[in-house]
């Protein structure tokens, strides 16, 4: 849903990912077309619809001349929905099919299972309206968050969670990604104005 409205409505990537929806075998040749116009877009998309697995903390030896007795590896996985936990863990054993997996030792460090929450619930329509309301032109569809959520606790208990964090677009969808969790994060006061008033009158309508 998110891809096809981001085809409707994105006129500088319109096309590329009409043709993604198109030829999804092709994600990877399309997403490479899509780079060459915006780079930033064309990654985060290939993350959202894989799962991805990335080494972020190896450990080995002390020394440079010392040859280490073990080494350890941590691998941070990002599993969308419609896959399992085993999955990625499989993956990664594959991964390392050339080293004697024999010799190697595999552990979960934390894991948890992919959620998600469905859009045909009075929530999702007040927070559509809402927006309607500030932004008449706005198009809204739900997109897939590749970072970490704590929704997913509450969603095992049977509660909808939605990340939802209404801002306008002031800056180009490069440098807004750039600066998530990165040098010198900001939003715009205008933004901050936005935000804080779509998501007062999101809360008030639900609650009334």
């Amino acid at each position: 849903q998110f891809l096809t409205v981001m085809a409707e409505e994105n006129k500088q990537a319109g096309g590329v990912l009409k043709s993604l929806l198109q030829n999804p075998a092709r994600a990877d040749e399309v997403l490479d077309m899509l780079a060459q116009k915006d780079k930033a877009m064309a990654e985060e998309l290939r993350a959202m619809l894989r799962m991805t697995v990335a080494p972020t903390i190896i450990h080995g030896g002390v020394k440079e001349n010392i040859i280490p007795s073990e080494c350890e590896a941590v691998f941070d996985c990002r599993i969308p929905p419609g896959q399992t936990t085993v999955e990625a863990f499989n993956r990664i054993k594959e991964l390392l099919k050339d080293v004697d997996l024999e010799k190697l030792e595999f552990k979960i460090i934390q894991a948890n299972e992919p959620s998600e929450s469905p859009t045909d619930t009075p929530l999702y329509r007040v927070i559509v309206e809402t927006l309607k309301e500030f932004e008449p032109n706005c198009a809204v569809a739900p997109i897939l968050l590749t970072g970490g959520t704590d929704s997913r606790f509450f969603r095992k208990l049977g509660a909808v969670c939605y990340g939802f964090q209404p801002t306008l677009s002031d800056l180009p969808y490069g440098e807004i990604l750039k600066m998530v969790h990165g040098v010198d994060e900001r939003i715009s006061i205008n933004n901050l104005v936005f935000g804080t008033s779509v998501l007062y009158s999101v809360v008030e309508k639900f609650l009334t």
